[in-house]
């Protein structure tokens, strides 16, 4: 994901703000304050925050919409080429409005929306200050995600670098409590960066599917994505009120009359084994912990995957490889 505009804003104010001296800023009317008990390190740290108030974002917007996503199309147009899918509560930056239509950018995507269903100003700030979470970005490629906050603990997996995890809790002697889907496990500080953030748009080629598959492939794969942002729910099959992650991928097949136990460990025993390169939509791939599978996702095509990943997340696109695949398996024939 690249730099936010506002991110590049927020740098240059706080390089403008540096460069002032105390009688500038006396002039400026905030000199009291270095009169007083601040700083201008400390002040110029003040401003900063509270220009990262907006998330890197000079002129927010929040998805608004009851359920499902807002379609994010190339011209102010209903008609118009969809380029793309903003989720509900996720953010944008608006770029430009006019006549009923917001011209945005959010992640990688940038169209227009109806601006009916975006909140804005002091109402946006709000949702976002209810929205942010705190999340690790890997920095390094194979970050190793241990079991214990210790270099002689077990490593459970590796991710990507540019992978964005979870945080459960930072701590005190160098490491970072995250989730690795439903479970929280470990990662250094050290090869991480601790950011606060707020969802943003998904893009047609995360939504896209291979080319040249059967019907029913891509049929399965548009159905499981109707149920993007729904709950995670330890042991549940539903697909609307929350499934977990074997539960979710048993839900979805028997749509199409296949029957699937529930659980990861078993699904991986059904269908035959594939390798990363026979990979098709509606395929399954399965990850583990200490060489025990544990997760099951649905793939979809584009190198992305679907599937019920925590009760932070719920229902979620990932990269396949977003974690170590441990085995990957085709169910439809």
């Amino acid at each position: 994901m690249g730099e936010p505009i506002g991110a590049q804003a927020s740098e240059q104010n706080g390089r403008n703000v540096a460069a002032l001296d105390t009688e500038e800023l006396l002039t400026a009317g905030i000199g009291d304050l270095f009169i007083s008990e601040l700083s201008k390190i400390e002040y110029v740290e003040i401003a900063r925050e509270a220009e990262g108030a907006l998330w890197g974002y000079t002129n927010l917007g929040i998805c608004n919409v009851e359920e499902n996503n807002l379609n994010i199309r190339q011209e102010p147009d209903e008609s118009g080429k969809m380029v793309g899918k903003l989720p509900k509560n996720a953010a944008c930056e608006i770029v430009s409005s006019e006549n009923g239509w917001a011209y945005i950018t959010s992640g990688k995507v940038e169209g227009y929306v109806k601006e009916e269903y975006l909140l804005t100003g002091y109402e946006a700030k709000k949702r976002g200050g209810e929205l942010a979470s705190a999340i690790a970005v890997a920095t390094t490629d194979g970050l190793n995600i241990r079991e214990y906050p210790n270099l002689d603990a077990e490593v459970v997996t590796q991710v990507a670098s540019g992978e964005f995890l979870d945080i459960v809790e930072i701590q005190d002697d160098g490491w970072i409590k995250v989730y690795l889907d439903d479970e929280e496990v470990f990662v250094s500080a050290d090869y991480v960066e601790v950011k606060s953030d707020l969802e943003t748009a998904i893009t047609m080629t995360e939504l896209m599917y291979g080319q040249g598959v059967s019907d029913v492939r891509v049929d399965i794969c548009q159905y499981a994505k109707q149920f993007l942002g729904n709950p995670y729910v330890w042991g549940g099959t539903s697909l609307t009120n929350g499934a977990d992650c074997s539960g979710f991928v048993l839900s979805v097949f028997a749509k199409y009359g296949v029957s699937l136990p529930h659980s990861s460990r078993a699904q991986a025993n059904m269908g035959t084994g594939i390798n990363a390169s026979e990979l098709q939509p509606g395929d399954l791939v399965f990850y583990a912990k200490g060489g025990t599978i544990n997760h099951v996702a649905l793939y979809i095509g584009g190198g992305q995957v679907i599937h019920a990943s925590s009760p932070k997340t719920g229902i979620k696109i990932s990269s396949y490889n977003y974690r170590t695949p441990h085995k990957m398996v085709r169910i439809l024939q």
